[in-house]
């Protein structure tokens, strides 16, 4: 299983969006960076990631999980552009904001810390186990064990 981490503007689309969409998911659609349409790409059903508020609160605020794996985006039009389907598991109890991320040593690495504008982004195990701690949650119970 690999992590990731998928950012959203919550007044176009909330964690609370995601929780209504339920276990039918929804795409995450209008991706149009290379970047992080490569790392669509990359991700397997089963995968979780962290759901976080861009713009506005910009925290971790709750625990996705890829449930399609890369397949055209329905919004784009000239075929280049992929994406993959994802469902809310579970809502972070506290926040995890990203003052709290760049204050943690032990997550001077993060592609969120170096790289914040990146709208999907992979998530290294150990980071998003210490994300977990510090959002309240068990790791294990994030990662669905």
């Amino acid at each position: 299983m690999r992590y990731w981490l998928f950012k959203s503007e919550p007044f176009k689309w909330s964690f609370d969006h995601q929780k209504k969409a339920g276990d039918k998911g929804q795409e995450w659609d209008g991706v149009r960076n290379y970047q992080a349409r490569n790392f669509m790409r990359e991700m397997k059903v089963g995968d979780r990631g962290f759901f976080y508020h861009s713009n506005e609160g910009k925290a971790v605020v709750g625990i996705v999980e890829v449930i399609a794996e890369a397949h055209p985006d329905s919004t784009a039009k000239d075929g280049k552009w992929e994406c993959v389907d994802i469902k809310a598991v579970m809502d972070v109890p506290d926040p995890v904001t990203l003052d709290a991320v760049k204050a943690e040593p032990a997550l001077k690495d993060m592609v969120l810390v170096n790289n914040s504008r990146l709208s999907v982004q992979p998530v290294e195990p150990d980071e998003f186990r210490k994300v977990c701690e510090m959002g309240g949650l068990d790791p294990a119970r994030a990662k669905g064990k």
